[in-house]
Protein backbone atom coordinates (compact mmCIF):
# COMPACT_ATOMS: atom_id res chain seq x y z
CA UNK A 1 0.00 0.00 0.00
CA UNK A 2 3.09 2.35 0.89
CA UNK A 3 4.84 1.65 -2.74
CA UNK A 4 1.19 2.67 -4.05
CA UNK A 5 0.43 5.88 -2.20
CA UNK A 6 4.02 7.09 -2.97
CA UNK A 7 3.56 6.24 -6.32
CA UNK A 8 -0.07 8.42 -6.48
CA UNK A 9 0.36 11.16 -9.03
CA UNK A 10 -2.88 12.83 -10.83
CA UNK A 11 -2.58 12.00 -14.47
CA UNK A 12 -4.31 13.72 -17.03
CA UNK A 13 -2.52 12.14 -20.39
CA UNK A 14 -3.26 8.55 -21.45
CA UNK A 15 -2.42 6.44 -24.42
CA UNK A 16 -4.91 5.66 -26.84
CA UNK A 17 -5.07 2.29 -26.01
CA UNK A 18 -8.49 0.57 -24.39
CA UNK A 19 -8.70 -0.94 -20.92
CA UNK A 20 -9.04 -4.29 -21.21
CA UNK A 21 -12.75 -5.65 -20.24
CA UNK A 22 -11.34 -7.65 -17.29
CA UNK A 23 -9.38 -4.97 -15.74
CA UNK A 24 -12.39 -3.27 -15.76
CA UNK A 25 -14.44 -5.80 -13.98
CA UNK A 26 -11.60 -5.59 -11.11
CA UNK A 27 -12.27 -1.84 -11.27
CA UNK A 28 -15.79 -2.42 -10.62
CA UNK A 29 -15.43 -4.99 -7.22
CA UNK A 30 -12.72 -2.68 -6.50
CA UNK A 31 -15.04 0.01 -5.53
CA UNK A 32 -17.75 -2.44 -4.79
CA UNK A 33 -15.50 -3.64 -1.52
CA UNK A 34 -15.10 0.61 -0.40
CA UNK A 35 -16.22 0.87 3.12
CA UNK A 36 -19.09 2.76 3.49
CA UNK A 37 -20.78 4.47 6.71
CA UNK A 38 -23.28 1.36 8.28
CA UNK A 39 -22.92 -0.43 5.45
CA UNK A 40 -25.49 1.54 3.66
CA UNK A 41 -23.57 1.88 -0.26
CA UNK A 42 -26.14 4.71 -1.35
CA UNK A 43 -23.58 5.14 -4.21
CA UNK A 44 -23.82 4.69 -7.94
CA UNK A 45 -21.03 4.09 -10.11
CA UNK A 46 -21.35 4.90 -14.18
CA UNK A 47 -18.23 3.05 -15.84
CA UNK A 48 -18.25 5.46 -19.31
CA UNK A 49 -16.13 3.66 -21.93
CA UNK A 50 -18.43 5.44 -25.31
CA UNK A 51 -15.94 7.73 -26.99
CA UNK A 52 -18.89 10.76 -27.60
CA UNK A 53 -20.42 10.54 -23.75
CA UNK A 54 -16.87 11.22 -22.41
CA UNK A 55 -16.30 14.11 -24.93
CA UNK A 56 -19.85 15.12 -23.86
CA UNK A 57 -18.57 14.75 -19.83
CA UNK A 58 -15.55 16.77 -20.66
CA UNK A 59 -16.97 19.97 -20.97
CA UNK A 60 -18.83 19.50 -17.70
CA UNK A 61 -16.69 22.85 -15.77
CA UNK A 62 -15.50 25.87 -17.14
CA UNK A 63 -11.98 24.44 -16.05
CA UNK A 64 -10.19 20.84 -15.03
CA UNK A 65 -12.38 18.31 -16.86
CA UNK A 66 -11.66 18.75 -20.23
CA UNK A 67 -8.52 15.69 -20.36
CA UNK A 68 -11.29 13.22 -19.33
CA UNK A 69 -12.37 13.35 -23.58
CA UNK A 70 -8.74 11.64 -23.61
CA UNK A 71 -9.56 8.58 -21.03
CA UNK A 72 -10.59 5.33 -22.06
CA UNK A 73 -12.77 4.83 -19.29
CA UNK A 74 -14.52 7.69 -16.81
CA UNK A 75 -16.36 6.86 -13.89
CA UNK A 76 -19.33 9.09 -12.85
CA UNK A 77 -19.51 8.75 -8.73
CA UNK A 78 -23.30 9.54 -7.96
CA UNK A 79 -25.23 8.79 -4.50
CA UNK A 80 -28.77 8.91 -3.50
CA UNK A 81 -28.60 11.62 -0.65
CA UNK A 82 -31.69 10.05 0.91
CA UNK A 83 -29.91 6.85 1.62
CA UNK A 84 -27.78 8.42 3.52
CA UNK A 85 -26.52 11.66 5.28
CA UNK A 86 -22.94 10.89 4.73
CA UNK A 87 -22.95 9.95 0.75
CA UNK A 88 -20.19 12.55 0.45
CA UNK A 89 -18.16 10.91 2.35
CA UNK A 90 -18.53 7.64 1.18
CA UNK A 91 -18.26 8.87 -2.26
CA UNK A 92 -15.28 9.62 -1.86
CA UNK A 93 -14.16 6.91 0.13
CA UNK A 94 -15.43 4.96 -2.50
CA UNK A 95 -13.59 7.64 -5.17
CA UNK A 96 -9.58 6.68 -3.35
CA UNK A 97 -10.22 2.70 -3.23
CA UNK A 98 -11.03 3.22 -7.04
CA UNK A 99 -8.15 5.16 -8.06
CA UNK A 100 -5.44 3.19 -5.91
CA UNK A 101 -6.93 -0.25 -7.36
CA UNK A 102 -6.25 1.67 -10.92
CA UNK A 103 -3.10 2.23 -10.05
CA UNK A 104 -1.87 -1.17 -8.55
CA UNK A 105 -3.55 -2.37 -12.03
CA UNK A 106 -0.83 -0.11 -14.18
CA UNK A 107 -3.69 2.95 -15.26
CA UNK A 108 -3.20 6.77 -14.02
CA UNK A 109 -6.23 8.39 -13.24
CA UNK A 110 -7.31 12.05 -12.16
CA UNK A 111 -10.28 13.26 -9.95
CA UNK A 112 -12.61 15.68 -11.72
CA UNK A 113 -15.03 17.98 -8.81
CA UNK A 114 -18.48 18.00 -9.86
CA UNK A 115 -20.37 18.79 -6.71
CA UNK A 116 -20.45 22.42 -6.28
CA UNK A 117 -18.50 23.13 -9.10
CA UNK A 118 -19.97 25.46 -12.08
CA UNK A 119 -20.41 24.62 -15.92
CA UNK A 120 -21.46 27.99 -16.72
CA UNK A 121 -22.74 30.98 -14.73
CA UNK A 122 -26.06 29.40 -14.66
CA UNK A 123 -25.82 25.99 -14.16
CA UNK A 124 -24.36 23.45 -12.27
CA UNK A 125 -21.63 21.04 -13.44
CA UNK A 126 -24.06 18.10 -11.74
CA UNK A 127 -27.11 19.41 -13.58
CA UNK A 128 -25.10 19.02 -16.45
CA UNK A 129 -23.28 15.66 -15.98
CA UNK A 130 -27.41 14.78 -15.08
CA UNK A 131 -28.50 15.60 -18.30
CA UNK A 132 -25.63 13.88 -20.33
CA UNK A 133 -26.03 11.05 -18.69
CA UNK A 134 -30.18 10.85 -18.23
CA UNK A 135 -29.86 10.27 -14.94
CA UNK A 136 -32.76 10.90 -12.25
CA UNK A 137 -33.22 13.98 -9.85
CA UNK A 138 -32.59 11.64 -6.96
CA UNK A 139 -28.99 11.29 -7.67
CA UNK A 140 -26.24 13.64 -6.55
CA UNK A 141 -23.11 13.82 -8.58
CA UNK A 142 -19.87 13.87 -6.22
CA UNK A 143 -17.07 13.60 -8.76
CA UNK A 144 -16.15 12.07 -12.22
CA UNK A 145 -12.61 9.80 -12.24
CA UNK A 146 -10.61 9.56 -15.72
CA UNK A 147 -8.70 6.52 -16.30
CA UNK A 148 -6.29 5.33 -18.92
CA UNK A 149 -2.70 4.41 -19.07
CA UNK A 150 -0.42 7.08 -18.52
CA UNK A 151 0.96 8.58 -21.35
CA UNK A 152 3.17 11.26 -19.29
CA UNK A 153 5.53 10.86 -16.40
CA UNK A 154 5.50 13.18 -13.41
CA UNK A 155 7.94 13.30 -10.83
CA UNK A 156 7.48 11.82 -7.53
CA UNK A 157 7.20 13.67 -4.37
CA UNK A 158 9.64 13.06 -2.09
CA UNK A 159 9.02 12.56 1.58
CA UNK A 160 11.26 15.42 2.21
CA UNK A 161 8.75 17.28 0.42
CA UNK A 162 5.45 16.17 2.59
CA UNK A 163 4.05 18.79 4.81
CA UNK A 164 5.04 17.26 7.97
CA UNK A 165 4.00 20.57 10.04
CA UNK A 166 0.00 19.78 9.54
CA UNK A 167 0.67 16.81 11.29
CA UNK A 168 0.31 17.45 15.58
CA UNK A 169 1.20 15.02 18.39
CA UNK A 170 -0.07 15.29 21.91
Amino acid sequence: MMDLLRMRRSIRKYKDKDIDPRTIDDLKEAVLRAPSSRGINPWRFFFVTDRELLSRLSKAKEHGSDFIKGAPLGVVICADERESDVWVEDCSIASIILQLAGLSLGLGSCWIQIRNRSYSRDRSSEDYVREVLGLPQGLKVESMIAFGYPDEVLELVHRDQLEYGKILQR
